[in-house]
């Protein structure tokens, strides 16, 4: 594989000592290393922590290789002041059979003609598993590396999977306290019940009334609050991000691109070196991000198609080089994706002008005060030679879930469903033969209300969430994952709510409280 790989490289510049070094997309502030970049989760000018130069993997994650091994190769090579040891202990923690219900962790499914990349079987059915089941561990390894004293403090909004994840990932992990901001009615019964039911003496969760834009820039704002830096240094903490912003959320994302071309390798699907598309369901941009990192670091991909849902500001970016987040929000049935506001694409933006900070910079600034900005030809020409774009209706994600269920019996969540629609429309016009991978990013019985009336529309759907899971169930032989089962007989745990003007207060009252207070 490491021979046809090299032939393959997109971009490869000398490591010279092997130090990969972080710096702002925005330009400020000294280059740091990987540890330093992870603790502080953004750079100090509100950039975005981006690898100054990326190693290319030459054939080094070949055939034979689980997982954990893989990620921890796909680790060592982006965060080399992390020692392999160190680096597979992560990975045995984050990856451990007791934890995902399959023992491929990301199992390769063929499905009518494509290959789906099941990422949901970790403990909270959801592809953000993948990162927050080993950000904490990078993140405490983080704590002693770089000499921090003060004890972390993440804090996050959700549209709906990431929040349980990180929850869930953090929970007890010492010298860290995690406050979950979600959308009152902007998540799935599933999902708010996940969160609210969190247990864990270091947690908190609170409910925003607003959409998931209005959370991520009220945790925006509070990172850049002078008021709350000074009561944060009283109680001897620092913030840092579990959101995708933070390099140690999506670095470990890349490792399962590489896992999918290797599971395409070994059943003979593909020769190694042959190219690959993969269809991923985008809101913050970070998922199909992580794809773009594999091919900068050499996967053999072609195609990188961005499927968006009735929100499909990213689809018109992709098409035109606009970017306008002044459009209607759609609360729909993939409510991960209803964000206008994907902030990972600022780091796409930074390596496709070739590290041109002060062009970022400007459309930052310009997407912060008019909530528009429009790219330059060039670089909008080379994204183009990457990324391809298209959405699917509300209506489009449920004939998608009905149809793939009667021709395949195969369950696609809400999310995946988009996908799969996006990939037929791409399949239709694309001219070639080159494997398509569909990554499916949640579980059906996340949405079991959903996928319900999607594929037994003449059934009542009423009921509680576990009524729910329990039909679904029943109706289509498909075992409900374990960390949903017991949903219906857990303690709520978090009944805050807040305004988004009052996030700020919020945190501070977190911090006060006794919840913290007993890992002081």
């Amino acid at each position: 594989m490491a021979g046809q790989w090299k032939r393959f490289r997109s971009w490869e510049r000398e490591r010279g000592n092997g130090q990969v070094n972080y710096v702002s997309s925005r330009g400020g502030g000294a280059a740091v290393d990987g540890a330093t970049a992870i603790r502080n989760g953004i750079a100090s000018d509100g950039g975005l922590f981006v690898p100054s130069a990326l190693p290319v993997l030459l054939g080094e994650t070949g055939t034979g290789t689980g997982y954990m091994d893989l990620a921890a190769t796909v680790l060592a090579r982006l965060l080399p002041d992390y020692t392999m040891a160190e680096l597979r202990q992560c990975a045995a923690a984050a990856y451990a059979i007791d934890k995902f219900d399959d023992p491929a962790t990301v199992p390769l499914i063929p499905v009518g003609g494509r290959h789906i990349l099941e990422l949901w079987h970790g403990p909270t059915s959801a592809f953000k598993d993948m990162a927050l089941q080993i950000m904490p561990h990078l993140m405490s390894l983080a704590l002693t590396k770089t000499a921090e004293r003060s004890d972390m403090l993440i804090l996050g909004a959700t549209s709906g999977d990431t929040g349980k994840a990180a929850l869930e990932g953090f929970r007890d992990v010492p010298r860290t306290k995690i406050l979950v901001f979600y959308p009152s009615e902007g998540v799935s019964e599933v999902q708010r019940a996940q969160m609210v039911t969190q247990e864990g003496k270091n947690v908190g969760v609170v409910a925003v009334e607003g959409n998931f834009d209005d959370a991520q820039t009220g945790v925006k704002k509070i990172f850049s609050s002078v008021q709350m830096s000074e009561l944060l240094a009283k109680k001897n903490l620092k913030l840092s991000s579990a959101n995708s912003i933070n390099w140690g959320r999506l670095a470990p994302q890349i490792a399962y691109y590489f896992s999918a071309y290797q599971s395409l390798c070994e059943t003979g699907k593909l020769r190694c070196g042959d190219m690959v598309n993969f269809v991923v369901p985008t809101g913050n941009f970070g998922n199909i991000l992580a794809g773009y990192y594999a091919k900068l670091m050499g996967l053999p991909v072609d195609r990188l198609i961005c499927a968006s849902n009735d929100n499909n500001v990213l689809t018109d970016f992709l098409r035109t080089g606009i970017y306008d987040r002044n459009r209607p929000f759609h609360q729909t049935i993939s409510p991960s994706m209803d964000i206008l506001i994907s902030s990972n694409l600022e780091r796409l933006l930074y390596h496709a002008t070739d590290g041109d900070t002060g062009k970022v910079l400007s459309w930052m600034e310009a997407l912060n005060s008019t909530g528009r900005y429009e790219v330059d030809a060039t670089t909008l020409t080379k994204i183009q030679a990457t990324f391809w774009a298209d959405w699917a209706s509300t209506e489009e994600s449920m004939s998608t879930i009905r149809r793939v269920w009667q021709q395949q019996r195969y369950l696609l969540d809400p999310h995946t469903a988009v996908a799969w629609k996006v990939a037929d429309t791409y399949g239709a016009q694309a001219k070639g033969d080159v494997p398509t991978v569909v990554l499916s990013t949640a579980s059906p019985f996340k949405f079991a209300d959903t996928v319900l009336q999607a594929i037994a529309p003449e059934s009542s759907v009423n009921g509680t969430s576990l009524e729910l899971l329990n039909r679904l169930s029943e109706l289509t032989g498909w075992a409900i994952p374990a960390g949903l089962a017991g949903l219906a007989t857990k303690e709520v745990q978090h009944r805050h709510k807040c305004r988004v003007d009052t996030m700020p207060e919020a945190v501070a009252y977190f911090i006060e409280s006794k919840l913290v207070a007993r890992q002081s």
